[in-house]
């Protein structure tokens, strides 16, 4: 029997929240890397270089990878030869005060992102509790903490399906990833839980997404169980979409596929599919009586040396001067470096402008859409000097309803979030001869950089869904949707699919 303190269990929960918020784990930069150095698609590549830069100087700066600091989900294995020095607090009670010390800590606030009474009030919890936590009671005397912060972003494109017991998983996936487009932040991982029942599988794909990154490793050595041929089954299929980073083409989509499956009904097979996004954050530790988990930080040298520079066909563009005559030249693909002032925005925010616009009141004071742009982002807190914390894209088909509105009535220019946009909201942009610039997701803490100076100027009772005014400077975006209605995010995986399947043609 070994004694566990509630301290150590709380503590080591805050300190592994905080440790993931800007360590990526390194088996992921390692696959990262490799495909950096195998793209051949000059935006996929150019993205996965903001990615893994962004990866290094959260690292060194201890700072969030992600503005998105996620939902806390946490596998607790406790065994049952454990005694708790105190039994007044649950096992969910202790990871949520790990989680509340973590999200307020001073040095490094990490984003509030939960919402009590989702159906109703949507209200923030301001600590981003209560976390997600599964218990399982296990043979022996340790505890075992597998966690993770998930972003909305990629949970939000979780799959399910309930299959009938013939059809194939592989087949299901490969007809099914394409439809979640690029809102995951791809390139990262897809966990894949079959059987059981509907909840069962959901749950089996969360913990598989536990697991580190060997799908190199096991394509070297070679299947040996049905699971492990599944999993590079789906891991061809998924590459061969040329969806690519971040949904522009490419020819790494994902860089490793997960299972876990258990017994199901003879009439069933339930399938879950959850991708983790470039923002992958999760860690193990074990607990065993001898004090809190001891997390030790990777070296700074395990990260690759990768830069990126601005090619010199690149537009560089003053926001503070901008015409919407200026725009209709910019063309789909083009990068664009920003500089001036952007007013930003995302759910809490529109539907508030949608309110007021649509009951007469007109715009807040102080808020001016006239030939603006704006930036869909949630920031974190800033810290010490900076001026705002991580600020990276969120996923933008969430404002695709307001789209029509805020182009038609308010003098909007054009939109910067992460993503693809509806067909609906590519047709008014090209109507209303707008622009819709991408940033790229999992880059937070180096997106910010670009931004000098930050203030609210409405709804600041939205925290971090409030109207902010940034001023940046050579901040670095795409055009995915020109003036023209030209789309990166159609025409890109359209090209690479049919690349790869040239290139396959030509090795066979």
């Amino acid at each position: 029997m070994s004694i566990i303190r509630q301290q150590d269990f709380i503590d080591s929960i805050e300190d592994a929240l905080q440790y993931i918020s800007f360590y990526h784990p390194l088996d992921f930069v390692q696959a990262l890397e490799k495909a950096y150095n195998n793209e051949q698609s000059k935006a996929a590549k150019d993205a996965i270089a903001q990615i893994l830069i962004n990866s290094r100087m959260s690292a060194e700066g201890k700072r969030p990878l992600c503005q998105d600091t996620g939902i806390v989900t946490c596998f607790v294995k406790v065994g049952m030869d454990v005694k708790w020095d105190k039994t007044d607090l649950t096992v969910q009670q202790m990871v949520d005060e790990g989680t509340r010390r973590a999200y307020t800590n001073p040095d490094n606030p990490l984003r509030a992102s939960i919402v009590a009474d989702p159906a109703g009030s949507r209200k923030n919890t301001k600590d981003n509790t209560p976390s997600v936590v599964h218990v399982d009671l296990v043979p022996g005397a340790e505890v075992e903490v597998m966690i993770a912060a998930k972003g909305g972003g990629s949970e939000n494109k979780t799959k399910m399906a309930m299959l009938n017991p013939s059809d194939d998983v592989a087949a299901w996936v490969e007809k099914t990833l394409p439809t979640m487009g690029a809102g995951w932040c791809p390139p990262g991982m897809i966990g894949i839980g079959i059987g059981g029942t509907a909840e069962k599988a959901a749950v089996l794909a969360k913990e598989s997404l536990m697991d580190p990154v060997d799908i190199h490793d096991l394509q070297e050595r070679g299947a040996e169980t049905a699971e492990e041929k599944l999993r590079l089954d789906i891991f061809e299929r998924a590459n061969k979409l040329g969806i690519g980073a971040q949904g522009l083409g490419g020819l790494t989509t994902v860089v490793d596929v997960k299972i876990k499956t258990a017994p199901t009904h003879a009439a069933s097979k339930p399938v879950v599919m959850i991708p983790n996004c470039a923002a992958t954050r999760h860690v193990h530790f074990t607990l065993n009586g001898s004090g809190p988990a001891d997390l030790k930080a990777p070296k700074l040298e395990d990260w690759p040396e990768v830069t990126w520079e601005v090619g010199e066909d690149t537009r560089r563009v003053n926001l503070d001067t901008l015409t919407k005559e200026d725009i209709q030249d910019w063309k789909m693909g083009e990068t664009v470096l920003l500089s001036g002032k952007i007013l930003t925005g995302r759910d809490a925010a529109h539907k508030r402008l949608q309110e007021m616009i649509n009951s007469g009141q007109g715009l807040p004071e102080g808020v001016d859409f006239t030939n603006k742009f704006i930036y869909y982002v949630g920031p974190v807190d800033a810290v010490g000097d900076e001026v705002v914390g991580p600020a990276g894209p969120t996923t933008s088909t969430r404002m695709d309803k307001f789209t029509d509105l805020m182009l038609e009535k308010t003098g909007l220019v054009g939109m910067i979030g992460k993503a693809e946009r509806g067909p609906a909201t590519v047709e008014s942009i090209k109507q209303n001869k707008a622009v819709y610039l991408m940033a790229v997701g999992g880059a937070a803490y180096l997106v910010a950089k670009a931004i000098k100076k930050s203030r609210v100027v409405a709804f600041e009772d939205l925290g971090m869904e409030a109207i902010y005014e940034f001023e940046v400077e050579d901040m670095p975006v795409t055009v995915a949707v020109d003036s023209e209605g030209a789309n990166a995010h159609t025409q890109g995986p359209a090209i690479w699919k049919a690349k790869i399947e040239e290139l396959d043609s030509k090795l066979s």
